[in-house]
């Protein structure tokens, strides 16, 4: 049997593929979800206690999604959304995983391409340097504009309240906007030019915090690699395309392309 992982973003857990899970299932895939480390607490938990978000590093999550790839008796499809997708990328880089899929991916290091509406979802986190060392979340209002534009207000609050949580406040500085005006190599740098599984860039259209152009920017950074990059673009659909209405044609397409792809 086919294994899928799921590899979440930030400001969400792995409540996020909730939805996700019965019906990758029903295609006759067993599915994982791992937490970052730490992360394995509910989403109410971890709003009381942020200080495991706060403290969170790129490569012990890295680690610790490997440990549970690599517990697989063969290597696993891996979908990943928002920064899951560039854990994702990192992961490949690695060697793991038979296929990866990528939807609305966070960039990894040296993709330069800075939309307005991505610096002004990122803001909240950005707009202090002291946020750098702390939990940062989304007030409703924040959320709706970066993550659930295309919902009306009284669902995007119901989305809010039951997935949102704070995100590492040295992840968004570290990687976000500012990663690639600094020395030397950070921790999400890949060797875009090395084989790997074959990989897949899903973008929404609506996109506000990784719109459509940061995901083609990144795609194309692997034009040199021997393995397979595609890039699909979802027409209306937002960051929370993994959860909004319709989200079963990006699941399915997810799916449908990792196992007719997966070495």
């Amino acid at each position: 049997m086919t294994t899928v992982v799921l590899v979440h973003g930030l400001w969400v857990t792995p409540r996020s593929w909730e939805q996700w899970v019965p019906h990758l299932e029903s295609k006759g895939v067993k599915v994982l979800t791992p937490a970052y480390p730490g992360f394995e607490i509910e989403v109410e938990a971890l709003r009381e206690n942020p200080d495991v978000i706060a403290n969170l590093t790129v490569n012990d999550t890295v680690a610790h999604l490997a440990s549970v790839i690599q517990a697989e008796p063969e290597p696993p499809i891996i979908i990943g959304h928002s920064f899951g997708g560039t854990l994702t990328q990192l992961l490949l880089a690695k060697g793991l995983g038979a296929a990866g899929v990528v939807i609305d991916s966070a960039p990894t290091e040296g993709v330069r391409v800075n939309p307005i509406s991505q610096a002004r979802s990122l803001f909240p986190a950005l707009k202090n340097p002291a946020n750098r060392h702390r939990a940062v979340g989304f007030t409703p209002e924040e959320w709706h504009y970066a993550f659930t534009n295309t919902l009306s207000e009284e669902d995007s609050r119901a989305v809010w309240e039951r997935y949102a949580i704070a995100a590492p406040g040295y992840w968004v500085w570290e990687y976000g906007l500012f990663a690639n005006f600094k020395p030397g190599h950070q921790d999400t740098w890949v060797d875009f030019d090395a084989d790997r599984a074959p990989l897949l860039f899903i973008a929404g259209e609506k996109d506000h915090i990784m719109p459509p152009s940061v995901n083609r920017s990144n795609a194309k950074h692997y034009k040199n690699s021997p393995a397979l990059t595609e890039y699909h673009e979802f027409e209306g659909r937002d960051h929370w395309t993994c959860g909004a209405p319709g989200w079963e044609a990006v699941a399915d397409y997810a799916l449908e392309w990792a196992l007719k792809h997966k070495r």
